[in-house]
């Protein structure tokens, strides 16, 4: 007699974890979504006749985020191709380079600095009611933007990286708030009456309970995306409070995707497909990647050393690793701030060195 082998523990198990390891894999896919593709697939879902057919009955309603609300876009720096945050100057809003394209007004910054007119920065700093220093600084920005936009569409050259607009931070009453872009997304996440839909699955043909628990899988991966996004922003919106408020790069407190995943309890694959194409939109008006509220020690210490260097232009490497000690607790080596320093292009005057010293 023939025996037929039974599926055993080990079977069940590993049922379990591939099962598990599907519902992970999509969760990647959705998280790595851009905001445009993630509001069609809930466009599509709640087209679906499951998902209808459940909103009909009862069973799903919308919960609205506690404290959410929209905006907007506006972006200060005038359709520049500043992809991928190679810029810094865009992170600092401390009566900045993004002040002072503000303050000169869009039409006169694009036909000043945008368009290919042959001006010298004596005549831009005329027209545009501005310093001839501010105009050298704003030209050499200008210039390295194109210089980078230019390498990033050469043949051969990698794709530049197309970052989605997920929210703009606001400041109200002293704190830094989520405005949203895309309401259809945020309106809210789904409630389910568990009670309700064990009611109606009673009285279901066995083909239609599957496709209502399939809607309902999808359903909750839709709001584990949203809601693991909502509370990323929170929490880097707390821990960069200062920064927000202020404007100044050198007030970001290092903080890694490693120590949010944790927070938040997500794997780290699944968070970093989730913020790395994302970008927000700062309180002075400029658009970043997300990952600028999440900088490293060294991108920190390197900005403190630059606020200091501007500060005191004539203190050495070792005043420089001192004050840093005791403003921020933070031991650096003489060798280090030198780094710094070198990768700064700081000279020993405390100011930058130029890129550029002539006309274009």
């Amino acid at each position: 007699m023939k025996k037929f082998h039974r599926p055993g523990l080990a079977h069940s198990v590993l049922g379990r974890a591939s099962v598990a390891f599907i519902g992970a894999m999509k969760l990647a896919h959705m998280a790595e979504m851009s905001e445009e593709e993630f509001e069609r697939l809930l466009k599509k879902i709640e087209e679906n006749r499951f998902f209808q057919l459940l909103k009909d009955s009862g069973v799903v309603n919308l919960a609205e985020f506690p404290k959410a609300r929209y905006a907007a876009r506006r972006f200060a720096g005038y359709g520049l191709n500043l992809s991928a945050g190679d810029l810094p100057e865009l992170v600092d809003g401390k009566s900045n380079l993004v002040a002072l394209i503000q303050g000169i007004g869009q039409e006169r910054f694009e036909s000043c600095f945008l368009k290919d007119a042959s001006m010298s920065d004596v005549e831009r700093a005329d027209e545009c009611d501005i310093s001839v220093q501010d105009a050298v600084r704003l030209r050499d920005f200008v210039n390295r933007a194109f210089i980078q936009a230019e390498f990033e569409g050469a043949a051969g050259a990698p794709a530049s990286k197309v970052f989605s607009s997920v929210a703009g931070i606001e400041i109200e009453n002293g704190e830094p708030v989520l405005a949203f872009f895309h309401r259809e997304i945020w309106k809210g996440r789904y409630k389910v009456d568990q009670e309700r839909l064990s009611e109606i699955l009673k009285d279901m043909p066995v083909s239609e309970q599957s496709g209502v628990k399939k809607m309902l899988k999808r359903m909750e991966l839709v709001d584990k995306r949203k809601t693991t996004l909502y509370r990323a922003l929170e929490i880097l919106i707390k821990i960069q409070t200062d920064y927000l408020l202020t404007g100044e790069p050198a007030r970001r407190c290092p903080f890694s995707q490693k120590t949010l995943s944790k927070n938040l309890e997500v794997h780290a694959s699944v968070l970093n497909r989730l913020v790395s194409n994302k970008s927000i939109q700062l309180p002075w008006g400029t658009e970043t990647p997300i990952s600028t509220l999440l900088p490293s020690s060294k991108e920190v210490n390197i900005e403190r050393l630059y606020s200091l260097a501007s500060e005191n232009p004539t203190m050495s490497d070792e005043g420089l690793r001192i004050e840093i000690k005791n403003l921020h607790g933070v031991e650096l080596s003489r060798r280090s701030v030198a780094q710094y320093r070198k990768d700064l292009r700081i000279s020993t005057g405390g100011h930058r060195s130029p890129t550029t010293t002539n006309n274009p």
